[in-house]
């Protein structure tokens, strides 16, 4: 360790005469964090109006695009922070944003659900990018580069939040959705020539490794068929179980093989480093828990109670651009609880942050699953859930980060970044078999929705999902404690 620590500050002297400048680096990775959170938040919102331009019949089928999305994620999160330790920050970020703008060209050329389901596949593969400033801007900026990286990637999500519900409502509301992606695409574009410009292409972080193309590919694989079980079960029935069998099957080969591999989809002794894996497998809690609350919350806003027999009606009848609004609360507390957790976790203090967190989004839950029938209802616990949302994401990348050298910020990122995508994932595929299980038709139209009772029934899931943040954090302590007395003895 020594050694490699010695190496990382040759390389900043080496570089110290033409060192980037610190402004223009923090701005555009705050650029990289805002676009790709709009990309992921926007996507909500727009759900029931692309189920009603596009003709799908049920919620699942509207809702595997964000699972497709955060599938993506996945994927893009495992390789891109790794090629950029290995490839250089420049090249990494450059194609992150190269697939956030062909992704978004293809449904706005396409204009179908079948382009739009690749797109959101690419499109999230590419929202990787907000993941690499945690590496460029660290091994830029010193000693302060670990808590710099995090403060952005925190405060950029919020605004990211805020540009990508409002300001993407705002399109399609007064243009149309075939719009709204080719303004995503100019964007897009315009970022890949910012990263090229000002992301600095200095030598690899590390000159020697090997990223697991074949590891990542089959665990996506793995997951993905577990969680078509989830989106697909009740719509499919019994055979719904040949992918939920297969992905089983395929997850613990896959475990397995990672054992014995010499270049494994995350890194063993990382792994092993305490807290390192409580605070990934918090974060995929976190991140579970964030998704479902955005679909739930979107879709019941933009149910018209008048379109719907007076026994089914309920909803607020908002628009996408309302329903944005509505998500103001959660943008300004999420930069609230990313400024209060840097001090104690830095003081060793990871572990009540992350029950802190997780309390106060069990909170906001409860909260909404007993009130969610008025707008006023929901900005009360969209705030509730920024802050603790915040709180979790902000320790967990942290802890992560402090755990490895500044040649493998990348891939530390990556590990993080991985947990949080397929925490997405799961919690959509949670809240779609959860909204698909009992359904109500849309008189004199082919879609259906789901039932009111159904709403409670998936903030109380989510609810539950936080809490296991509580048991995850207290367990890892606890298991910490008896090897420490094994030790001692």
């Amino acid at each position: 360790m020594a050694q490699i620590n010695q190496e990382a500050a040759a390389r900043r002297r080496a570089t110290a005469g033409h060192r980037p400048d610190k402004g223009r680096l923090i701005g555009i990775g705050a650029l990289m964090v805002v676009l790709t959170n709009a990309v992921i938040f926007i996507l909500p919102p727009l759900l029931p109006v692309i189920q009603a331009q596009y003709g799908l019949a049920t919620v699942a089928e509207t809702t595997w695009l964000y699972t497709a999305l955060t599938l993506g994620g996945g994927a893009g999160f495992i390789l891109l922070p790794r090629l950029a330790d290995l490839y250089g920050d420049r090249n990494a970020s450059v194609a992150a944003s190269a697939f956030l703008a062909v992704g978004a060209a293809i449904p706005a050329i396409g204009d179908s659900y079948p382009t739009l389901l690749a797109g959101c596949a690419l499109m999230g593969f590419g929202c990787a990018a907000q993941l690499l400033p945690l590496g460029f801007l660290r091994r830029n900026l010193g000693e302060s580069g670990i808590t710099i990286g995090v403060a952005v990637l925190v405060i950029a999500t919020g605004a990211g939040i805020v540009a990508g519900m409002i300001g993407g409502g705002l399109i399609v509301e007064t243009l149309s959705l075939r719009s709204f992606f080719v303004i995503l695409t100019a964007a897009c574009a315009a970022t890949t020539l910012a990263t090229y410009v000002l992301v600095p292409h200095a030598p690899p972080a590390e000159r020697a490794g090997r990223i697991g193309v074949v590891g990542t590919v089959w665990m996506i694989g793995w997951v993905a068929a577990i969680l078509l079980t989830l989106t697909q079960g009740l719509v499919w029935g019994n055979a719904a179980l040949i992918p939920l069998v297969i992905g089983i099957v395929g997850g613990v080969a896959w475990m397995r093989a990672q054992r014995r591999s010499s270049a494994a989809v995350f890194d063993v002794a990382l792994m092993r480093t305490p807290l390192v894996t409580t605070s990934c497998l918090s974060i995929a809690l976190f991140a579970a828990v964030n998704s479902a609350f955005l679909l739930l919350l979107s879709t019941y806003a933009q149910v018209i109670p008048e379109a719907l027999r007076p026994v089914d009606a309920y909803g607020l009848g908002l628009t996408a651009l309302e329903t944005g609004w509505l998500m103001v609360p959660f943008a300004v507390t999420f930069l609230v609880g990313g400024a209060v957790v840097d001090r104690p976790v830095a003081n060793g203090r990871g572990v009540p942050v992350f029950v802190v967190g997780a309390l106060i989004s069990a909170a906001g839950l409860a909260w909404l699953a007993m009130f969610h029938d008025q707008q006023w209802h929901y900005l009360v616990g969209a705030g509730v859930m920024g802050l603790g949302c915040s709180i979790g994401y902000a320790a967990g990348f942290t802890l992560v980060q402090a755990a490895v050298p500044e040649e493998k910020a990348g891939m530390a990122a990556g590990v993080a970044g991985t947990f949080m995508a397929v925490g997405f994932a799961f919690g959509t595929a949670l809240v779609s078999a959860d909204l698909s299980a009992s359904l109500v038709p849309v008189p004199g139209t082919t879609l259906e929705v789901a039932a009111e009772g159904l709403y409670g029934t998936g903030y109380w899931i989510s609810g539950v999902l936080a809490l296991l943040v509580v048991v995850t954090v207290l367990v890892s302590r606890a298991r910490a404690r008896r090897r420490t007395s094994r030790l001692a003895a």
